[in-house]
């Protein structure tokens, strides 16, 4: 397998804290990865890193053979990098379906907005969300909100998609569907990188 994601000795320091000291990492493509570790340890801070949203303090991070070390948000998700937030933050009083072509139109700004909502509803329906396409987002149970923020992600047409702690609050029936949808997600070739501070939740 070919390599899509390295990091060379990244750091980030905030003033005094070393959030990230010296990492270095391979990930090949169509790769499952599991980044486990307790919290407050730098996780997704490193996916912070990755994805432009906090630039490393020193360090290289190389995506598809490109340096993308001060890339900002919008260029990392153009270039097929995605990622979910363990704190789920939708746009509350937009309908799943709107929330999730806002995502698609972040990644590709080129594209109609009716087919950006057409790839939502493709998107709604794959993580189950159809049936609640038109409700508002506050509406939805935190399961739910949970699938709309993978929708949102995978809306965004990812090459490498960073899931952090996807399953925390989530009971085991939840948890169980959404290991369902990893699984298929990982059998269509999408490189996965799962952030977790459980290791039973990786090894499902």
């Amino acid at each position: 397998m070919s390599e899509i994601l390295r990091l060379q000795s990244v750091s980030r320091h905030f003033s005094g804290l070393k959030a990230l000291s010296d990492v270095s990492l391979s990930i090949n493509k169509g790769e499952v990865l599991g980044l486990i570790g307790p919290n407050g340890a730098g996780k997704t801070t490193l996916v912070n890193v990755v994805t432009g949203v906090t630039p490393a303090s020193s360090g290289t991070v190389t995506f598809a053979g490109q340096d993308i070390t001060r890339v900002k948000t919008y260029q990392s998700a153009r270039l097929g990098l995605s990622r979910t937030f363990q704190i789920v933050q939708p746009f509350a009083e937009l309908s799943a379906l709107d929330n999730v072509a806002a995502a698609a139109l972040f990644s590709q700004p080129n594209e109609s907005l009716k087919s950006a909502r057409e790839s939502a509803r493709e998107q709604l329906a794959f993580v189950g969300l159809e049936a609640q396409s038109d409700q508002s987002a506050a509406t939805l149970t935190l399961a739910m909100r949970k699938r709309l923020e993978l929708a949102k992600a995978l809306a965004m047409k990812p090459k490498l998609l960073f899931l952090d702690e996807v399953n925390a609050g989530l009971n085991s029936a939840e948890v169980e569907k959404a290991t369902k949808l990893i699984h298929q997600l990982a059998a269509s070739g999408i490189t996965i990188v799962m952030i977790e501070h459980l290791m039973k939740v990786v090894l499902n």
